[in-house]
């Protein structure tokens, strides 16, 4: 054989022999203060090798081959704080000194998706990511997701109406449309949906609620420009099942009564598992001033889903979701009778279907992920928004039988994603969406319809780049091309809308590790909404005994506004105390806000017109702060509130009095209505033995400007409301009934003080938009949860 060729085989097997005497097994365990864990992520990097592995149940892990070097090991577990550190692996390094996991108190580590789109550690992201899962769920004993948002800065969600208990959430001052709420990171929570979804989505559902505060235009598109509230449904992680029946009595002996069943199974191999939840739940009207006409609505929920995956290989994955949801509600006075037969009546029935499929696949290296995707929202509303048909003429019925309505609403979304780590620190996301819905409302008596078709096409792109360890940047923008076709009509009046309204929103974000324990992020985001119908255009109130209806002005154009944050964190572990601390300031500016004024004008069917139109100028500034303390395993406090201003550049006007009512003055105000200064909330769990806890919490609502209307002419005055604080507890006891069965029992009050509105107003001819404070009176509850974990 050619001497070369012998020479060459030589140099190849000396190098085998060498890499292989650079290869060692890297042995180690992992551990909390009590026991071993098992199922811990373990992951070994530097710039030219990755290694992972899980530990077994006895907390020990071993890693084969491991080349030799300097490397950063990082092990992670759900629920408890991720440890890192830098560890140099040789041939005598084959043992690691036990790893100890801190219980991770305030979830600071867990993996969040709403900040970047894809997962990303809530610590390191670099936009500020608030989260509310199960264990607030369960110590402030909420039932919708719209009983547990009060508990976050920022955050507040109000009722807006006697007669039909609807609902909406105010962001950083910021009314509900201002908003966007995802289902499972997709814009599928239409207009309609916000009116009332907020107490159709039971908390049984859901794994957790993600808020980012401030616009997310950016990655979202239209709408977010106060922030977004993503949704996430529960994932088959474990073989579990639960039952849940929780009742609760309010003021005056109305019942309201909640039963959950829910459970997910697995695959032995783990590739593929499903999760079914149902929730049932009936509430008695609640009349609180005794004027036979409710201000807490009767409720009849019913909700079914199941979130499925299947993993057709190690690096790709499907996942499935549908939900179905039904809900009648109705308010107003002599229930049991037709509507049509009462004084006010606001009936409502929802059939809503939410579904969705993804697509995910990871490149085995796991730099690369794609997924694709398409969601779905259909809903179909029966409505009756009427009254004064009741007992008074056969003139009076026969008009009151006019006010049946019908409302379909189609969402649509679909796009493709991919993201992609250049190095390990840089990470490049970027998309197309498309956004598309359809809503048709109709109420043939009152010759009203809403016939609106909206389509955005969006593409976005964002860079995360980390130049130097300890800082680390993220821009990114995108481009959205809206189209609205809408006819808008009430008797008479008709407007019809036409809009094509490309916009590119900018993105710029930038964070600082201070010190080990300070973070300082600061950023800046632009927003937009487009010309069409939001919620509160598809709700009818009452006033005087009449509809109130609200319809676009012909000259609506796109608004759109600027948001800047900046925020200082602090993380800190004492011996067994973990401290968490956040400030954080916001400044958001709206140019051509999208307000409602009342016209002063009564239709030739008598009911009350107002419009939509391009505002002033306006600013909502504040500060958002968090302290959050575990002093001990057993006690943990959370505590936040905000401070807020708002104003107008120039008076806006909120009632304009027509030529027929010439003794009638103009309202205008200089700041955003229905918005406190102060607001905030504090929660306490305290574990004073190992099987039972008691939970309080409160939520204070500083005083507001409310507006009300104190004539049928539709005058209008404004009242400066009263601060309230609502006091809630609950005791826990669980018993362990098996190894595989146990059992949860409950009891508590809700609003212990009765902290609740006292001036709502009396009769058929009341003003029901009057409402504001605290959604229920004080309520006691006792709960019973029986499950296998």
């Amino acid at each position: 054989m050619n001497l070369r060729i012998h020479i060459l085989l030589l140099l190849i097997l000396s190098c085998s022999i060498n890499s292989r005497a650079q290869e060692v097994a890297l042995n180690g365990s992992v551990g909390n203060r009590h026991s071993a864990l098992a199922s811990v992520s373990i992951l070994l990097t530097n710039s030219l090798h990755s290694y992972g592995g899980y530990t077994q149940e006895d907390g020990s892990f071993t890693l084969d081959k491991v080349a030799v070097g300097t490397y950063l090991l990082k092990a992670k577990l759900l629920g408890y704080r991720i440890y890192e550190d830098s560890i140099v692996v040789s041939e005598k390094n084959f043992r690691l000194p036990p790893i100890h996991l801190e219980k991770d108190v305030f979830g600071l580590d867990e993996v969040v998706l709403s900040a970047t789109r894809y997962g990303t550690d809530k610590g390191t992201s670099p936009v500020i990511v608030s989260t509310v899962g199960e264990p607030l769920f369960q110590a402030t004993n909420a039932q919708a997701i719209s009983e547990v948002l009060n508990f976050q800065p920022g955050i507040r969600v109000e009722t807006n109406c006697q007669n039909c208990g609807f609902t909406q959430l105010r962001l950083n001052g910021l009314e509900g449309a201002y908003s966007q709420i995802l289902i499972n990171n997709r814009a599928i929570f239409s207009a309609l949906n916000s009116v009332y979804g907020l107490d159709q989505i039971p908390t049984s559902i859901v794994d957790r609620i993600e808020i980012v505060r401030s616009g997310g235009s950016a990655l979202y598109g239209s709408n977010a420009i106060a922030g977004t509230i993503n949704i996430i449904t529960k994932d088959p992680i474990l073989n579990q099942w639960e039952a849940k029946t929780n009742f609760s009595v309010l003021e005056g002996g109305r019942r309201d009564i909640t039963h959950n069943l829910n459970g997910s199974l697995l695959s032995k191999d783990l590739s593929k598992g499903i999760t079914l939840y149902g929730m049932m739940r009936d509430r008695e009207p609640f009349d609180a001033n005794g004027d036979g006409f409710t201000e807490i609505t009767e409720l009849s929920n019913r909700t079914i889903g199941s979130r499925a995956y299947l993993r057709p290989s190690l690096y790709s994955k499907i996942t499935m979701d549908a939900n179905y949801m039904y809900e009648y509600r109705r308010g107003g006075d002599r229930l049991s009778l037709p509507p049509q037969f009462t004084d006010i009546t606001e009936e409502l029935t929802h059939h809503t279907l939410l579904t969705g499929l993804t697509y995910e696949q990871t490149s085995r290296d796991e730099l690369t992920d794609f997924a694709a995707y398409v969601s779905s929202q259909h809903t179909d509303r029966d409505s009756y928004y009427g009254g004064l048909g009741g007992g008074r003429t056969p003139t009076d019925s026969l008009l009151a039988a006019q006010a049946f309505g019908n409302t379909t609403d189609l969402a649509l979304v679909a796009g493709v994603q991919l993201s992609h780590t250049l190095t390990p620190s840089t990470v490049v996301v970027g998309g197309v969406e498309n956004q598309f819905s359809n809503t048709k409302d109709r109420i043939p008596g009152y010759a009203r319809s809403v016939d609106q078709k909206v389509n955005t096409l969006g593409i976005y792109g964002q860079l995360e780049w980390e130049p130097k360890e300890g800082i680390k940047t993220l821009l990114g923008g995108r481009y959205d091309y809206t189209t609205v076709s809408g006819n808008y009509a009430v008797e008479e009046i008709e407007r019809n809308i036409q809009v094509n309204a490309p916009v590119f929103s900018p993105r710029a974000t930038l964070m600082l590790d201070i010190t080990d324990n300070i973070q300082f992020r600061g950023g800046y985001a632009r927003g937009f909404r487009a010309p069409q119908a939001f919620n509160e255009d598809l709700h009818i109130s009452s006033v005087g005994g009449e509809p109130q209806f609200v319809i676009l002005s012909d000259d609506l154009k796109q608004e759109t506004s600027d948001a800047f944050t900046a925020s200082l964190s602090y993380d800190k572990i004492i011996r067994n105390t973990q401290i968490y601390a956040l400030v954080e300031g916001f400044y958001t500016r709206l140019h051509d806000p999208f307000s409602i004024v009342s016209t002063g004008s009564v239709l030739a069917n008598g009911s009350i017109l107002e419009e939509v139109r391009n505002g002033e100028d306006a600013s909502v500034w504040g500060t958002n702060l968090e302290f959050n303390i575990a002093p001990s395993p057993s006690l943990l406090v959370q505590a936040g509130g905000t401070w807020q201003q708002t104003t107008y550049e120039n008076s806006q006007i909120l009632f304009e009095p027509q030529g027929s009512n010439p003794g009638e003055p103009s309202i205008s105000v200089d700041e955003f209505v229905r918005t406190p200064t102060l607001y905030g909330y504090l929660t306490t769990h305290w574990k004073p033995q190992e099987n039972f806890w008691l939970d309080l919490s409160t939520v204070y609502t500083g005083s507001m400007v409310v507006p009300r209307i104190v004539s049928e002419t539709g005058f209008l005055d404004l009242v400066d409301s009263r601060e309230f604080l609502e006091l809630n507890l609950k005791a826990t006891q669980h018993i362990d009934l098996s190894e595989t069965l146990h059992l949860e029992l409950s009891a508590g009050v809700q609003n212990l003080l009765n902290a609740y509105q006292s001036d709502f107003e009396l009769g058929p001819t009341r003003d029901s938009d009057y409402v504001y404070g605290p959604a229920r009176p004080r309520s006691f509850f006792v709960s019973v949860r029986l499950g296998n974990l």
